[in-house]
């Protein structure tokens, strides 16, 4: 047996397997460098040298109405201490809190986009930054980022959180929305009020125009048939026809008195004539009431239609008016409140970015990659063997 040739074969092979070794821990090495070492190394000097400062400034706010009312316990101790929940006009607050115009305004006033794109806000946070893009939309998308809205839906309560660069800005950024969130609550209390005033205005001006037309046309028709009310004037005719009837039955009374008793005195013949007038006066007087067309009980019918519309004209009126009444004593109470429970703080340090944390997040994710990956190049590297 030759032993001197088994010992270099053993040798040699020895030396093969530990270069495949050091192949594979150098390709293990270098996965290792580009996924673990390198992400975790550049985000430490990134979080750690060149990632900016953020504050955070918080506030709490309700909106809330005292026309409606609460369900939950919470709310119903809300509602005992004043406060009610308004769920729709709070989600109006909320999505102009985060809309384009109030972002129009922020920069109005404040010149945001001025602040957020200073150079010494870090490249991949300021704007545009690393994009060539500057545009409104781009800048809106960049706001979204540093404004964020939380709702309990248990409580009606919202919690504004506005970041920023330093602590007065965030503190500033936080009180103007608020104060843009009020004016615009009022501005749903003015536009209420009004269209709610402007309904009832209307209403009493068609119900005034109303009243005028059938005050108009009643007189219209006193005047062309020469007539104030049939019915008084009906009364006090038949009061006058019944006074005549009275007379007539006292004349023919003495008529056949002096007929019985003096059939030759001469006040017979006069009295005749009385009692004569007196039945022609009754029957003239009586057809003024009935019985023609242009008596009072003809003319009644008319009159009765046109009274009858002015009264109801009237009355629609006397209800336009309380309705208008009512709707400016509703108008004078404000509907809407944005009650601040929270103001606005200025934070005293920095919340944002969360450095060591991030550092360990990006290392524990590396690690795991590198692990999963080793284990599959190794799994195709003995597959392949």
């Amino acid at each position: 047996m030759n032993f001197p040739a088994m010992a270099d074969t053993v040798a040699t092979s020895g030396t093969n397997w530990v270069n495949r070794l050091k192949g594979q821990i150098g390709r293990f090495n270098r996965i290792f460098i580009a996924i673990v070492a390198i992400p975790t190394l550049s985000a430490s000097v990134y979080f750690g040298f060149i990632a900016s400062d953020i504050y955070i400034s918080e506030s709490r706010f309700v909106v809330r109405n005292p026309q409606r009312q609460t369900q939950s316990t919470l709310g119903a101790l809300l509602q005992s201490t004043g406060f009610t929940r308004s769920q729709d006009d709070t989600y109006s607050v909320h999505d102009y809190l985060l809309s384009r115009d109030a972002l129009r305004e922020l920069d109005q006033q404040l010149q945001i986009r001025k602040t957020l794109s200073s150079s010494s806000i870090d490249v991949f946070n300021r704007f545009p930054g690393l994009s060539w893009d500057d545009s409104f939309e781009a800048f809106y998308k960049h706001y979204r980022k540093y404004v964020q809205v939380d709702y309990d839906t248990v409580s009606s309560i919202t919690t504004l959180y506005v970041r920023a660069y330093s602590a007065s800005e965030a503190h500033d950024f936080n009180d103007l929305l608020l104060q843009m969130s009020e004016r615009l609550v009022n501005n749903l209390n003015t536009r209420a009020r009004l269209d709610l005033i402007q309904v009832a205005e209307r209403e009493v001006l068609k119900a005034e125009d109303r009243a005028k037309d059938a005050a108009a046309a009643l007189s219209a028709y006193r005047d062309g048939q020469e007539v104030f009310d049939p019915d008084r004037q009906s009364m006090l005719q038949l009061q006058g026809v019944s006074k005549m009837r009275e007379d007539l039955l006292r004349t023919e009374t003495q008529i056949a008195q002096l007929r019985k008793i003096s059939p030759e005195n001469p006040q017979i013949s006069a009295l005749i004539y009385r009692a004569e007038s007196l039945r022609n006066e009754i029957t003239e007087e009586s057809g003024k009431v009935y019985g023609q067309l242009k008596s009072f009980s003809a003319k009644a019918k008319a009159y009765d239609q046109l009274q009858l519309e002015k009264s109801f004209a009237d009355r629609q009126l006397a209800t336009a008016m309380a309705s208008l009444d009512s709707a400016r004593n509703e108008a004078q109470r404000k509907q809407l409140y944005l009650e601040r429970l929270v103001q606005p703080h200025t934070p005293d340090k920095a919340m944002e970015p969360r450095r060591i944390r991030s550092i360990g997040m990006i290392f524990i994710l590396g690690m795991i990659l590198w692990g999963v990956l080793s284990l599959i190049v190794a799994s195709v590297k003995e597959h392949t063997n």
